[in-house]
């Protein structure tokens, strides 16, 4: 069975940095994040991981590893927000105790994906994959990323519906700061492979593929066990979102996940938007769509909100997804809290 944590206004949001912490040039820009949290009606409680940053982490392993820790048993602190990904939090699992993790909302992307992903499979807990902190540090949200806390919100049984976005963002204009944090200039299309309309179900796992690839073959990634265990063998709904992988390295990826038996019994496949489409010799991220979807006779979707390039839709590890594609690339995602 999956469980579902529940976010409810009132509630004690813990932040600690179990990859990479906030450096003291942005300490201002951090604290608006968990102003605006506190705005919203939650309580905010930092760890000493989050003010720093030395070396590509916030701290070493084991201290990340017990601030974690600490935040996913004690009883003040309801929920997980990181303020962001990073490099290394790979370093955090092996001191981890999953077994005595209470059930606590994680949400967040990039880095803090191998961190979601594995505790969902190793505990059945489900696990949040969408905004980072410092996403949410907007005077306002854009109707996107302002569904995180409406489906956080969601009841065990019940479901939530998303649609894709109407724009996003193609590049950071940092130097120009407004209320709803991103730049939304160009249209949303979602795509498949074949350009038809399509419905896919599934159970859905997934994350940052640059940095959950590493959890195949480890205790961290047996996606067999987990689908036995506690989903009674329903078909997984992938999605992954790529930071820094051109063409080729995608597709080394996917065939080892492929031979790590990822894709044993799964519905479909879907990809964000990636801000690093670079072909290698004439190799694109559209030749490695087309190959999967012969290769595994199952839909792909691609271009999807999910990842670096926001907004971005909030994911639910374990939930059940039904995806409906509609035409010019509008999609509808609904996700069941179903046990």
């Amino acid at each position: 069975m999956i469980q579902f944590p529940h976010l409810q206004k009132g509630q004690t949001i813990g932040v600690t940095a179990p990859s990479s912490g906030v450096q003291p040039s942005l300490h201002d820009m951090f604290q608006l994040s968990c102003e605006r949290m506190k705005h919203r009606g939650y309580d905010v409680i930092c760890g000493e991981t989050v003010w720093q940053q030395e070396k590509a982490k916030s701290a070493p392993a084991i201290e990340r590893a017990n601030e974690l820790q600490y935040m996913m048993t004690c009883e003040e602190i309801d929920h997980i927000i990181p303020p962001w990904g990073g490099q290394l939090l790979m370093e955090v699992l092996e001191h981890l105790d999953f077994s005595s993790m209470k059930k606590k909302w994680i949400l967040g992307y990039s880095d803090t994906s191998a961190l979601l992903l594995a505790l969902t499979l190793k505990t059945g807990i489900a696990t949040a994959h969408g905004p980072n902190l410092v996403d949410l540090q907007g005077e306002e949200l854009d109707q996107t990323t302002v569904m995180w806390e409406e489906v956080l919100s969601t009841k065990e049984e019940m479901d939530i519906s998303q649609f894709s976005s109407s724009m996003y963002q193609k590049e950071w204009q940092r130097d120009d700061p407004i209320k709803h944090v991103f730049h939304l200039t160009e249209s949303t299309a979602w795509h498949t492979v074949d350009q038809q309309e399509k419905m896919v179900k599934g159970r859905l796992l997934g994350g940052c593929i640059d940095v959950i690839r590493h959890l195949a073959g480890t205790p961290y990634g047996d996606v067999k066990t987990f689908q036995k265990t506690f989903i009674k063998d329903e078909p997984i709904l992938w999605y992954f979102e790529n930071c820094e992988l051109n063409a080729a390295s995608v597709k080394r990826s996917l065939v080892q996940l492929k031979l790590a038996g990822w894709f044993d019994h799964c519905s479909g496949i879907m990809f964000g938007r990636s801000a690093v489409n670079v072909p290698v010799e004439g190799y694109q991220y559209q030749d490695v769509y087309e190959e999967l979807q012969k290769e595994l006779q199952i839909p792909i979707f691609y271009d999807i909100d999910c990842g670096h390039v926001p907004p971005q839709m909030t994911l639910i590890n374990g939930a059940y997804a039904e995806v409906q594609l509609h035409p010019q690339g509008k999609a509808v995602l609904k996700q069941t809290f179903l046990a």
